[in-house]
């Protein structure tokens, strides 16, 4: 079977917290709810409709989130950094003949819109995933590495029985993904291509 390599988006390889921020001020504005667009940031991973309720009722939670998606693409794309070693992850993943999915939580749509800004090309793009959800992504999609930050990935990565390679570029540092159990630790993606080819040798 071919090599697929999987790569969560937020954190992994793009740094999103400056549009996050951005957009959830919007919503704040637009809306008059206060949220603390700081604190929003500081734990991206879970699906938005997690961090969308902490500010609104229950019965406003699926209609705010398709507010904030409606903003995203508006406020976020500007302020998106592509982090280092993404690049050339993706590069070596294809120079190794291999296939690069994301497989991600944030809205399928706005993923594509946001890739396509920041010019990385993937080969399959998964959105509206979450922790062990992941898992059935990858399988379908065959891939036997997946690369995150977040303790969800590491879940992700066991449930597909993927190899669980962690970055620890997000909110969780290399010790706690390393206690929840992924298989490797990179300080970032700039270290990924020397582990891939050692993975592969």
């Amino acid at each position: 079977m071919a090599l697929t390599v999987g790569f969560d988006l937020d954190m992994t390889l793009l740094d999103t917290r400056p549009g996050i921020k951005a957009t959830f001020d919007a919503l704040s504005a637009l809306t008059g709810v206060p949220i603390d667009s700081e604190l929003a940031i500081s734990r991206l991973g879970p699906p938005l409709a997690h961090e969308i309720a902490h500010w609104f009722p229950a019965d406003a939670v699926a209609g705010t989130a398709d507010l904030y998606r409606g903003l995203y693409l508006e406020h976020a794309l500007p302020g998106t950094l592509v982090l280092p070693g993404a690049v050339e992850s993706l590069a070596a993943v294809r120079a190794a003949g291999g296939r690069v999915a994301v497989v991600t939580g944030k809205y399928e749509r706005n993923a594509r819109v946001q890739l396509a800004h920041v010019g990385l090309a993937v080969d399959v793009l998964v959105g509206d995933t979450w922790a062990e959800s992941k898992g059935d992504a990858l399988r379908e999609h065959g891939a036997s590495v997946y690369v995150g930050d977040h303790l969800g990935d590491v879940r992700g990565a066991r449930a597909g029985g993927a190899v669980a390679v962690a970055v620890a570029t997000g909110p969780y540092t290399a010790a706690e993904l390393r206690g929840a159990g992924a298989d490797v630790v990179l300080d970032d993606l700039t270290a990924f291509p020397d582990w891939l080819a050692a993975h592969l040798g």
